[in-house]
C-alpha cells in the first residue's frame, strides 16, 4: 500500500520495475529506493480580490537526501495531485544522479489554473505556498524551481517570503530567479538550450543536415519556444508548433521569434492564425528530422509511437511516453533515436546547480562559462548513456534511467541504514 496513486505515478513505478529487473536489485530493496522519503500536503488559504476566501491544496515530495539536499520544480496547474508530485520527483533523482548532481529529486505544486488568479492573489498564493513550506526546505534540505506554471516572478516571492523569516537575505533557496534578485545568466534559456544542444548532436553523429533537417516542437512554453529558437538558429527549419490552446503547421518553415512575441503578449499562441491550424494530436505524427514533446507526460501513447515519422525524439518534457510507447520504440530505435528526458531536459536543473553554488559563493559566472559548462555535463552524460547502450545493447531510457538508479543505489548502500 501507498499514498501514491495515478497513472503518473503508476508510470513512473513501471519504469523503476524495469530497471530494477534489468539490474537485478533485490526486492527488499527497491521499496527503499522508489518510495520518497517525505510528503508534505497543506492548505494554502488567501483572501481573493472580491474579498472572499480561497484554499488551495499544495504539495511537496522529496524522494532523497541521499547524495545531498532536493531540489525540483514547483508546478502550478489544475492537474496537480500527490501522485503526480511524487513521480515528477522520482524521475528528478534519476536526472540529478546521471548528470552527477549532488542532489536527490524533489517536486513540488498547487492544485490551481494560475491564469483563473489575478497578479495579486497569484502572490498571495505564491507567497502563502512557501511560508507553509518553511519548515520542510532550506539551503541545504530543499531548494525550489519553476515548472509549469510558475516563473522568475514566483521564485522572487518565494525567496523573500523564506528571507523575511530567516531576517536576512537567502539567495539560495530558490533557483530560477530573476538576474536582478541572485539568478544565474542563463537560467531561464537553459533547459531549451539543453535540447536543442543535444538534438544538434545527434543530428551531427548521424549526417543530418542542419540546414536541411525539420523539426516539430509541442508546446510552446519556456522549454519549447527555446528549444525551437535554438534550432532555427542551427539552420533547422520549424515546420508545427502547438501548446494548450491551438497547433500551427507550415511546411514551409514558422517564424519562431514572431511566434514567441504573439506568446508573450498574448499569451498563448491562440489567435496567431487560423490558416496555419492543424490537429494537435496528429501534429506529433508529421514527418520531420526532430520531435520535441515539451508539454506534459504521457502524450505519446504505444498508438502515437506506432506512427512517429520522426527521426530523433527528443523529450523536453518529463514523462512525455508512456512505458507501452517505450516497448514500440525499443523496436523502433534504429528508425528513431530517443533522447531521454531525465538527459534530454536537465540543462534546466544542472544551471540550477550553477545558480545555487554562485549564490553559496556570492560569485557570478557570465553567460558563456554557464553554458559552456551545461553543455560539457550533457555532453558527458550523453557519452556514458551511449557507451552503456553499446556495452548491453539495450534501449536508450533504460541505460540512462540505469545509470542514474545505481548512482543512487550505491550511495544509500554506502551510508547504510540508520539507526
Amino acid at each position: 500500500m501507498t499514498v501514491y496513486s495515478g497513472p503518473v505515478f503508476d508510470m513512473a513505478a513501471n519504469q523503476f520495475g524495469v530497471i530494477a529487473d534489468y539490474l537485478a536489485i533485490p526486492a527488499d530493496e527497491r521499496d527503499r529506493l522508489l518510495l520518497p522519503k517525505r510528503a508534505v500536503v497543506v492548505s494554502c488559504p488567501i483572501h481573493r480580490d472580491d474579498g472572499s476566501t480561497a484554499v488551495f491544496e499544495g504539495y511537496r515530495v522529496q524522494h532523497h537526501l541521499t547524495l545531498g539536499p532536493t531540489k525540483g520544480g514547483t508546478r502550478f496547474a489544475a492537474s496537480v495531485d500527490l501522485g503526480e508530485v511524487a513521480a515528477l520527483a522520482i524521475w528528478m533523482s534519476w536526472k540529478c544522479a546521471l548528470v552527477g548532481l549532488p542532489y536527490g529529486g524533489a517536486k513540488g505544486g498547487i492544485g490551481v489554473d494560475p491564469s483563473s488568479l489575478s497578479a495579486h492573489e497569484l502572490e498571495s498564493l505564491s507567497r502563502r505556498y512557501m511560508q507553509e513550506m518553511i519548515p520542510f526546505v532550506g539551503p541545504h534540505i530543499d531548494v525550489m524551481a519553476p515548472d509549469m506554471g510558475t516563473n522568475e516572478q514566483v521564485m522572487a516571492w518565494f525567496m523573500d517570503t523564506y528571507s523575511m523569516y530567516q531576517g536576512r537575505t537567502v539567495t539560495e533557496i530558490v533557483t530560477g530567479k530573476p538576474v536582478s534578485a541572485g539568478g544565474t545568466l542563463g537560467r531561464r534559456e537553459a533547459t531549451g538550450r539543453g535540447v536543442a544542444h543535444l538534438a544538434k548532436r545527434v543530428m551531427t553523429e548521424r549526417s543530418i543536415g542542419l540546414n536541411t533537417a525539420t523539426a516539430v516542437v509541442q508546446g510552446f512554453g519556456n522549454v519549447g519556444s527555446i528549444a525551437a529558437a535554438e534550432l532555427q538558429a542551427m539552420g533547422v527549419t520549424i515546420v508545427a508548433v502547438s501548446d494548450h490552446t491551438c497547433a500551427l503547421h507550415r511546411p514551409a518553415g514558422l517564424d519562431v521569434a514572431d511566434l514567441m512575441r504573439h506568446a508573450a503578449k498574448h499569451g498563448s499562441l491562440l489567435g496567431y492564425s487560423e490558416e496555419l491550424k492543424c490537429d494537435p494530436v496528429a501534429m506529433l505524427t508529421l514527418p520531420c528530422d526532430v520531435l520535441v514533446p515539451a508539454a506534459t507526460e504521457r502524450v505519446i501513447d504505444a498508438n502515437i509511437a506506432g506512427k512517429l515519422q520522426c527521426r530523433i525524439l527528443a523529450e523536453g518534457a518529463n514523462g512525455p511516453t508512456t512505458p507501452d510507447a517505450d516497448l514500440v520504440l525499443e523496436k523502433r530505435q534504429d528508425e528513431i533515436f530517443l533522447i531521454p528526458d531525465i538527459l534530454c531536459n536537465a540543462g534546466g536543473v544542472v544551471v540550477s546547480y550553477f545558480e545555487w553554488v554562485q549564490d553559496l559563493q556570492q560569485l557570478f559566472w557570465e553567460e558563456e562559462e554557464v553554458t559552456r559548462r551545461e553543455y560539457q555535463i550533457l555532453n558527458r552524460a550523453f557519452d556514458q548513456m551511449a557507451s552503456r547502450v553499446k556495452r548491453d545493447n539495450i534501449f536508450n531510457r533504460t541505460a540512462a534511467m540505469a545509470i542514474g538508479v545505481e548512482r543512487v543505489r550505491a550511495a544509500k548502500i554506502t551510508r547504510g541504514l540508520f539507526p
